[in-house]
């Protein structure tokens, strides 16, 4: 069955004859009577009774009209929904990324999308790991994804810039007793190789960034706890469990604790790729996103 045999269809039983529904539809009767029989061959028996003053309805016929006109009103309506989509009117926007980002770049974004446009609701996809989420998109999930540059990816890639890793320990912490008037902004990451780490669950992908960054510093962090979330492990770390690092903006606003830069700086690059070309819904979004998410730009680094 085709969506023009559906409104071939419904011409004929609202216009009553085959002559007149031909006309409304600019096509010629022959090729629409070859539809109508196509369409009840498809059926299994006749939709019309052919009277010599029209087409009257089977038993069959009234049967299939409520179901036909349900097709046709919403083949329009999704008609119109990709047509607002792609006029970047209203549609819902699908997007896919990993927790932290959902946690720190993306709730001022969305608040301020939602502000300009109310009618196009924002659906999130959170994934743990970076990799989970680039399959799942290459497979077709979301409208466009946010997080760190993809390894490997065919379709475009923007660059929003970069978002630095922070240390966060309680205000009480030793590190921060270096005498009168001192005042500690940064940590070498090695001098708190012996503590118990607040870190994330195994298969989490910051677990395997932190662990990656105290690599490099000759050790490896141990866990006093682990979370999946990024607001837990940034208020555990305040409340003296242990260290945490964390992008810096997901750290809760307001949080008492001593956030401190590492020594040397770590910078993890964000990026919002897609299968193809942004358009409409989707190109408004990036460049909402390209003007106001909290990351330090690849100039300022």
């Amino acid at each position: 069955m085709t969506l023009r045999q559906f409104e071939y269809f419904v011409a004929v039983v609202e216009e009553g004859s085959l002559s007149r529904a031909a006309a409304r539809l600019s096509v010629a009767q022959p090729s629409l009577s070859q539809q109508l029989k196509a369409l009840e061959r498809r059926v299994g028996g006749a939709l019309f009774e052919r009277l010599p003053r029209g087409m009257q309805l089977t038993p069959a016929g009234r049967a299939f009209l409520p179901e036909a006109l349900t097709t046709l009103r919403g083949a329009e309506r999704a008609y119109r929904s990709a047509r607002a989509a792609v006029l970047g009117e209203s549609a819902e926007l699908h997007i896919a990324t990993v927790s932290s980002i959902a946690a720190g770049v993306l709730p001022d974004v969305i608040r301020t999308w939602h502000d300009q446009n109310a009618q196009c609701p924002v659906r999130l996809e959170e994934f743990s790991h970076r990799d989970l989420l680039e399959e799942q998109v290459r497979n077709g999930l979301g409208d466009l994804a946010i997080g760190p540059r993809p390894r490997a990816w065919d379709g475009p890639v923007f660059s929003l810039g970069y978002e630095e890793f922070v240390v966060v320990l309680p205000k009480s912490h030793p590190l921060l007793r270096e005498g009168p008037g001192a005042r500690t902004t940064a940590v070498e990451l090695n001098t708190l190789a012996d503590q118990g780490w607040v870190l994330f669950g195994q298969g989490h992908g910051l677990n395997d960034l932190i662990g990656s960054y105290c690599s490099s510093e000759g050790f490896r962090p141990m866990p006093a706890v682990r979370t999946w979330q990024v607001d837990a492990a940034a208020r555990l770390a305040a409340a003296g469990v242990g260290p945490a690092l964390l992008p810096d903006n997901a750290v809760p606003a307001g949080l008492d604790a001593a956030i401190l830069s590492c020594r040397p700086q770590r910078f993890r690059e964000l990026t919002c790729y897609l299968r193809s070309e942004p358009h409409g819904l989707v190109h408004r979004f990036l460049t909402l996103l390209q003007e106001i998410a909290p990351l330090t730009q690849p100039t300022d680094r």
